[in-house]
């Protein structure tokens, strides 16, 4: 019997990735250099004591699934509990792809029951963050909820993107909309949410027989259970956030990292990011690189010039190259002249020399002007190509060639 266990919804398309997520699930996306999204939230289960954690894959799960392996990394490799990986499957009664948020752990209830757990943590895949799930779980104790839902306050201008709620002094919930197209609060649910499994066991039930529904716990699981007069709890989250769903949100997450002002320190021993890293030698930077303000990982090879980037594992970049305010992922080559501007470059891309990938822009206010430029896994951008700013190519551009 365990007292909580966790449900990580890994299965999202991500289709606001583009390029990046066309082979690979949106939590598999590498991130910070030696990480990958995914890595979040499975090291705060581990660091707040939480030792089962099941996975639930769907869209172009490969990847994750291989590199979540016996979850050995985030020490769930347990012969009771650790780390399941838990893809749809065919059943007697018919469903075999997961229909919404709430249809995918209702397909996973003879899971959870194996384990009797008294709460259950539901998690996203695509947030980077650091949190103590054991101080929520305390608080959803003191306050006998139901539900309790982390929150923070967003930008007004932002709010209809979330869950939106409204709360008393007692920090009970007491309205409930979600992405409002004309929110009454800036108060926005994280998607991290901690349930009474007894309470959730029974709405999953009654909403997967609603023919009605979406089976998602936004549009129906929370209005559900806040109509029925469920008690349910926001707890107020203080700290680094970000929903890295979009192309500039993991533009920003990752030169948030090369800032000394965001709190969000990856290198705390205090709270470890684990992952699962490739095996290779320490970084060679050449007597004529220039490195200003970047992240250079294992294996990267740079005799170029790099500055506000980050370069994953075994990353080359050829002399006379520039990298600027870019994320150049595992096994990008970067040939000599080549120039690569405010971009997120997929693995194993092969841009050629003189070839030229996104700009700097003018005027940053102005983001109808520019955007980042993205490029898809495995391409090759061709000698002097050209790529412009919010491009986004997900096959060869050849020599010459531009594309914008």
């Amino acid at each position: 019997m365990k007292e909580c266990i966790a449900m990580l919804l890994a299965g999202g398309q991500g289709s606001r990735l583009y390029a990046l997520t066309q082979r690979l699930a949106k939590p598999a996306v590498p991130f910070g250099g030696k990480y990958r999204i995914i890595d979040f939230p499975l090291s705060n289960c581990v660091n707040s004591g939480i030792d089962t954690v099941g996975i639930l894959t769907q869209y172009q799960p490969l990847v994750l699934n291989e590199y979540i392996g016996n979850g050995q990394p985030w020490d769930l490799d347990r012969l009771y509990g650790g780390v399941h990986v838990l893809p749809p499957y065919q059943k007697a009664t018919g469903s075999d792809w997961y229909k919404g948020t709430a249809n995918a752990i209702y397909q996973n209830i003879n899971f959870i029951d194996r384990y009797e757990p008294k709460y259950v943590v539901i998690l996203s895949g695509d947030h980077i963050y650091k949190q103590d799930y054991s101080q929520m779980l305390e608080f959803h104790k003191q306050k006998g909820a139901a539900c309790t839902i982390a929150v923070m306050t967003v930008p007004w201008e932002e709010a209809s993107r979330f869950g939106i709620m409204t709360a008393d002094e007692d920090d009970t919930i007491t309205r409930f909309q979600e992405k409002p197209k004309n929110p009454e609060s800036n108060l926005a649910s994280m998607g991290i949410y901690i349930f009474t499994w007894s309470k959730l066991r029974e709405y999953l039930c009654a909403d997967e027989a609603d023919p009605n529904s979406e089976n998602d716990f936004g549009k129906n699981i929370i209005p559900n259970m806040l109509n029925a007069g469920e008690k349910m709890s926001a707890y107020h989250f203080e700290g680094y956030w970000k929903d890295v769903g979009t192309i500039d949100s993991l533009w920003e997450a990752n030169m948030d990292l090369l800032n000394p002002n965001v709190p969000l320190d990856v290198w705390d021993d205090k709270w470890k990011i684990y992952s699962r890293n490739p095996g290779m030698p320490g970084h060679q930077i050449g007597s004529n690189a220039k490195v200003d303000n970047s992240m250079i990982t294992e294996g990267c090879k740079v005799d170029g010039e790099i500055c506000q980037s980050v370069l994953f594992a075994g990353v080359t970049v050829g002399p006379g190259a520039v990298i600027e305010d870019s994320i150049l992922m595992p096994g990008v080559v970067v040939e000599s002249g080549a120039t690569v501007k405010y971009s997120i470059i997929a693995e194993n891309v092969t841009i050629h020399s003189g070839a030229e990938v996104g700009c700097r822009p003018e005027d940053m206010e102005d983001k109808d002007k520019w955007g980042v430029a993205v490029v898809g896994e495995g391409i090759e951008i061709g000698y002097k190509a050209k790529v412009g700013p919010k491009a986004m190519v997900v096959k060869d551009v050849k020599d010459g060639e531009e594309q914008w």
